[in-house]
């Protein structure tokens, strides 16, 4: 994962901020109602980046957007501080979602669905949503 998170416009402070793009990655992770270790260490990793936090920090952020994640009915909060960013920062939460999405070898119908919806959000293509689905193909 490129380090284009700590960007003066791409950086994020807001602990609530965090748990929104966190609970993101988690509802990801949940789509197809199988949430592994794997998917959780592709969160871990993508938030050690996008944070400069420690494990012990980033495992309470995980745990609050967990909560977070199982309490909300959509996902436009989850994606209103991503779509503030720039288009790089944008395109590399599209990546990790990628990841956790394919990390089982596979992506469903929920999870493709998923995916067209956040690009929608966050105005990414189709076209550069399946460019970097293809850079994470196992």
């Amino acid at each position: 994962m490129k380090n284009i998170f700590f960007n003066k416009k791409n950086n994020i402070n807001d602990s609530e901020d965090i748990v929104l793009i966190t609970a993101l990655l988690v509802h990801a992770a949940k789509m197809d109602e199988n949430y592994t270790i794997d998917e959780k260490k592709i969160i871990e990793k993508a938030l050690s980046q996008l944070t400069k936090k420690n494990s012990d920090e980033i495992s309470q952020i995980i745990t609050l957007a967990e909560k977070k994640e199982s309490e909300a009915n959509h996902i436009l909060n989850f994606t209103k501080e991503i779509k503030k960013k720039d288009i790089n920062f944008r395109k590399e939460i599209i990546n990790v979602l990628w990841q956790i999405i394919l990390s089982d070898g596979k992506s469903d119908m929920y999870e493709s669905n998923l995916i067209r919806r956040v690009c929608g959000l966050l105005y990414i293509s189709d076209k550069e949503s399946g460019d970097i689905k293809l850079k994470n193909k196992i």
